[in-house]
């Protein structure tokens, strides 16, 4: 039952990061740098680093991505997106692990390695190394970003923890 509830719970995390997925690309705003958005969907992910193993972290990150970008994107939003997806986890995990980092600094973090992971993915696939000028601008964007999304977290981390430990304790 713990199984099937965690996997429920996986599931719940991947449509709500679908809907802020969707809602983000109704919202028309344009940063000047191709690509760039606010990313709401990492909240899912930055919520989920603090209550979820790594492996369901990123089966969670890899499972919205993919199905956001059959839905709205193409093949190669998906490449760019599972690059930042899984470089941002990892640097978060492992920057939680070390302790000393809030969640807004670890958010920001989240923030700036998921646009260095589409940077690097975008140079290689582009074999186009003056991609590599956008960096100011996405360093600033990841740092905003990751500020406005590490805010919200802190403030949904309680309320998630306090349902998770109340759906745990009714199985």
């Amino acid at each position: 039952m713990k199984r099937n509830k965690k996997i429920a719970n996986m599931a719940m995390l991947v449509a709500v990061a679908m809907i802020f997925s969707y809602v983000e690309s109704l919202i028309p705003i344009n940063f000047g740098v191709p690509g760039m958005k606010l990313g709401v969907a990492n909240l899912v992910t930055v919520t989920g680093i603090y209550f979820l193993a790594l492996p369901e972290v990123l089966l969670v990150v890899v499972m919205r991505v993919l199905l956001i970008g059959f839905l709205f994107g193409n093949g190669m939003s998906i490449i760019y997106s599972l690059a930042g997806g899984i470089l941002s986890v990892l640097v978060m995990e492992l920057l939680k692990k070390i302790k000393g980092f809030s969640e807004v600094g670890i958010s920001i973090a989240g923030g700036i390695s998921h646009n260095i992971g589409q940077l690097i993915v975008a140079s290689i696939v582009v074999e186009n190394m003056k991609l590599v000028y956008y960096l100011p601008a996405l360093l600033i964007a990841g740092t905003i970003t990751g500020f406005l999304i590490g805010i919200l977290s802190k403030k949904l981390l309680p309320i998630v923890k306090k349902e998770a430990v109340k759906s745990l304790e009714t199985i």
